[in-house]
């Protein structure tokens, strides 16, 4: 088969382009992730020769070679992993073709440092060797098969595959590096670099001079030392490889468990949001180790999803070597480990909102939205989920747990109210919110869509109903509110005026809404719209239409404040006039309560219409 040429596709070059032209100051880092990417092609191949011996029927000792040649100012890292065959190169090393590519290449900003922190996420370090080369070289052969193949690069668009009949088992990658890169041929610089980022990694990273070899990392799994062993620099490049991050982790989780089973466990929550962290799939990322053997990083029930968040590496004990990903679904070993890695990841959260709330702050905000997900999911833990969360509310305008509400909570209050929305500030301007906020009732301010799914399934903590202020009739009366505030009140409209505008509302509303209604949930707005009890929140039936799942209106309730002057006004036209003299103002308050929930009026022409009659009439009279 001749050689062949072939495009990256579009993702890839642009990826390319990002890293060829990055100003990022730490090019050594090219080093780490091909060392990374090796170490991860070796954990495969020893995990698939496990039912296919002989798979390394030519040496099952795995080793990562540095080849530096000065002379002809090239770096070639070596490996005898899995390898590749052609196939595999065109779709690893020509595409990205993985889920969440359209999202990863929308988050690209062109900030060097935040780019590079999402290529190392995205899992496509490989492309990090253009920082350093002006061409690459891989010549691969993939376990199990006679036939060898090259791919080249120059990064500028295209790269060619051609046959390579004397190829070695695994992977061996060349950089021809620039000119003002040639420090990465220097021994020392190159040791350095190995002892900084791969100390780590489990397969010994040997220097190759000539005749002479030397062994430059630990090549020790680090979960399986003590944790006095491990300093803090270890524990962050361990994070970095295993990761395939380039910030720093927040939290660090050293353990090993013992008694009916045994495992160790070396876990990290990042620093920062994984760019794929809300994808539908919900993957995990945590890689599983039988007795040191890479068995998969593809163990769905090792976390349960609301921890999707958190990276790191198992080892087991009792499972057995042979084990396939098939066999993990259902096995009570699995099911036990997974049991013990929640509690423990939990109570590490725990201690660290209550050693150091401001840190524990920046992970809510980070990750909370993700680990709400557990109240609805995992009944067992809900309670500890709960103690672990923070919320928004009207009180403050830091975070605070359900039990600060709770004890917050005024005389007479018997109901924990919530608001669910897009964003803090556009529901404190919520005219839901305003008979609340007279009288000084706490709302939690809720933000995430999960929201809406746990706090139903929840209903009610210590004892207190757990109630929307923009579903069904809510009754503020037993609430006292400050004297200064209840005597600054304005009168109501009389209740027999009222009664008549109400019915004039209904009529002329009839099909539009579901019911009229007064309200002391109003203060200074003139209506709302609210869903009557039983009904979906206003917020959740928007959330269910944009993405498709919803294609009619519930009927709502339109409320209106009997203390507000254009109320008090059409309650006494209303009177005088009787009810048919209504109608345009009655549609204007219905768009009018619409526009404040953020949708446009149902016909904006009509509205248009009655807006400029409503104006000329005041204006003209």
């Amino acid at each position: 088969m001749a050689e062949e040429k072939r495009e990256f596709q579009a993702e890839v070059a642009k990826l390319l382009d990002i890293v060829v032209h990055s100003l990022y100051s730490n090019k050594e880092i090219f080093l780490r992730e091909l060392i990374s990417n090796a170490s991860d092609a070796c954990d495969k191949l020893r995990y698939a020769a496990l039912t296919d011996p002989s798979l390394v029927a030519d040496g099952a000792e795995y080793r990562i070679r540095l080849i530096p040649d000065a002379e002809a100012g090239q770096l070639t890292i070596a490996d005898n992993g899995v390898g590749m065959n052609r196939d595999d190169l065109v779709a690893n090393l020509g595409t990205i073709a993985k889920s969440g590519t359209a999202d990863f290449m929308n988050r690209l900003t062109g900030d060097a440092k935040k780019d590079m922190t999402l290529i190392g996420q995205f899992g496509v370090g490989f492309y990090s060797a253009f920082m350093v080369a002006d061409k690459v070289t891989v010549v691969t052969r993939k376990a199990g098969e006679e036939h060898g193949w090259r791919w080249e690069s120059d990064g500028k668009g295209e790269f060619t595959i051609a046959p390579e009949p004397d190829a070695p088992r695994g992977a061996s990658i060349t950089l021809s590096l620039r000119d003002s890169e040639k420090e990465f041929l220097d021994r020392f610089r190159l040791s350095a670099i190995v002892k900084r980022y791969s100390d780590h990694i489990a397969i010994p990273v040997i220097l190759v001079e000539g005749d002479k070899e030397e062994t430059l990392n630990s090549a020790s799994a680090l979960w399986t030392r003590s944790k006095s062993e491990v300093t803090p620099e270890q524990y962050r490049e361990f994070y970095h490889h295993v990761a395939h991050a380039f910030d720093d982790p927040w939290l660090t989780i050293h353990s090993k468990a013992e008694g009916a089973i045994e495992y160790t466990s070396l876990l990290f929550v990042p620093g920062s949001k994984p760019f794929d962290i809300f994808h539908p799939d919900r993957k995990q990322h945590v890689k599983l180790y039988v007795k040191r053997v890479f068995i998969t990083d593809e163990a769905e029930g090792l976390l349960p999803p609301y921890l999707r968040f958190v990276r790191g590496v198992v080892d087991s004990q009792d499972l057995p070597l042979n084990v396939s990903r098939e066999m993990l679904q259902h096995n009570p070993v699995l099911a036990k480990m997974k049991s013990g890695l929640v509690k423990k990841v939990l109570s590490e959260l725990k201690k660290k909102a209550e050693d150091d709330a401001e840190s524990y702050a920046t992970f809510w905000e980070t990750f909370g939205a993700v680990l709400k997900e557990g109240i609805y999911e995992d009944f067992e833990r809900k309670a500890d989920i709960l103690a672990l969360c923070r919320f928004r509310t009207t009180a403050t305008d830091g975070l605070a747990t359900l039990d600060e509400v709770v004890g917050r909570m005024k005389d007479g209050q018997d109901a924990l109210y919530y608001a669910t929305g897009d964003d803090v500030a556009a529901l404190k301007k919520s005219p839901q919110l305003e008979g609340f906020l007279a009288k000084g009732v706490e709302v939690l301010l809720l933000t995430d869509p999960i929201d809406e799914f746990w706090v139903p399934a929840v209903g009610e903590y210590q004892g207190k109903k757990l109630v929307a202020i923009t579903q069904g009739d809510v009754d503020l009366s037993k609430v006292q509110a400050d004297p200064e505030t209840e005597a600054a009140k304005p009168e109501a409209a009389p209740a027999e005026a009222l009664d008549t505008l109400v019915a004039a509302l209904k009529l002329n509303l009839d099909g539009k809404v579901k019911d009229v209604r007064a309200t002391d949930r109003l203060t200074n707005s003139a209506v709302c719209l609210v869903a009557d009890s039983g009904q979906m929140s206003l917020h959740l039936e928007k959330l269910l239409k944009a993405h498709n799942q919803l294609d009619h209106d519930s009927p709502r309730v339109l409320e209106i404040n009997p203390r507000h002057p254009l109320i008090k006004a059409l309650a006494d036209k209303v009177k005088s006039s009787g009810r048919e003299g209504v109608e345009d103002a009655a549609l204007l308050l219905l768009d009018q309560a619409r526009i404040v929930e953020g949708e446009p009026p149902a016909d904006p022409v009509d509205f248009a219409r009655r807006l400029a009659t409503v104006m000329e009439k005041g204006l003209v009279g």
